[in-house]
């Protein structure tokens, strides 16, 4: 064992949504601190492959719809015969439908919670039960500001991310004794896919700018260090935590 309490050497990560924005950035950081990569997301994840392998690690990608009738159970199965085990998961990969509360559709409400809470916990389920057999595992959840704040027009998103939250928190509780660390990352506002209509609407952008003590929209690289310490023997001792990266908004 490496004598780095923040060295991931040795160690397998599953990462959900790795194929771009938040879950690559994240792929990417557990690689360079030692960890091989499986990545789960609907679309070839090419490119996460090719920079995990530039790292020097072993990649594999795995092909489903978390929204879609993707079977937890398969997907961390798979992940194990490529790999060996799933030592860490990441549980990324998130969806967002806006719309005000009077007009939200049950479809979007359920496409929503379908991916970002139900897939989740049934992953977590899956790989928990080994992480405990072995008695020892990482488990990081990405929460969100709406994990703390009501937001608007994203109620299916907000009540989504409130779950990841509690979520987070009952499985640290029922599992902490069994070796098994469950915490989560609360990226605050970040340059992705998601955030696209916010960062193109210029009288939002410029409120959101001035509400983030650093000044700045958040990158996807920025989540890789608290990703990597959550991941590693540096944090075993951290339970049920919910970690802000959010360039000090929650602090404004």
């Amino acid at each position: 064992m490496s004598p780095n309490p923040f060295s991931l050497e040795g160690q397998c990560a599953l990462v959900t949504g790795a194929n771009v924005g938040l879950g690559q950035a994240i792929a990417v950081a557990l690689a360079q601190a030692g960890a091989d990569i499986a990545s789960v997301s609907r679309r070839r994840a090419d490119d996460t492959g090719q920079l995990v392998r530039a790292e020097g690690r072993r990649f594999h990608g795995v092909e489903a719809d978390l929204g879609g009738g993707a079977k937890p159970e398969e997907i961390v199965a798979e992940a194990e015969r490529a790999l060996g085990r799933v030592d860490i998961l990441v549980n990324n990969a998130g969806i967002i439908r806006r719309a005000d509360a009077v007009d939200f559709t049950e479809e979007d409400w359920d496409a929503v919670i379908d991916v970002n809470l139900k897939a989740a916990f049934f992953l977590s389920q899956a790989a928990g039960k080994r992480m405990i057999a072995r008695g020892r595992g990482k488990i990081i959840n990405v929460a969100s500001m709406l994990s703390f704040q009501g937001g608007v027009r994203v109620a299916s998103y907000t009540a989504s991310k409130s779950g990841m939250a509690g979520l987070t928190r009952l499985l640290a509780n029922e599992w902490a004794a069994k070796g098994v660390n469950v915490n989560a990352i609360a990226p605050g506002y970040m340059t992705t896919d998601n955030t696209s209509a916010l960062r193109a609407d210029r009288k939002r952008n410029a409120e959101i700018l001035g509400r983030i003590p650093a000044g700045r929209w958040g990158e996807p690289s920025d989540l890789g260090g608290a990703a990597v310490f959550l991941a590693s023997r540096a944090a075993d001792y951290v339970h049920g935590a919910i970690l802000p990266v959010d360039g000090g908004w929650l602090a404004r």
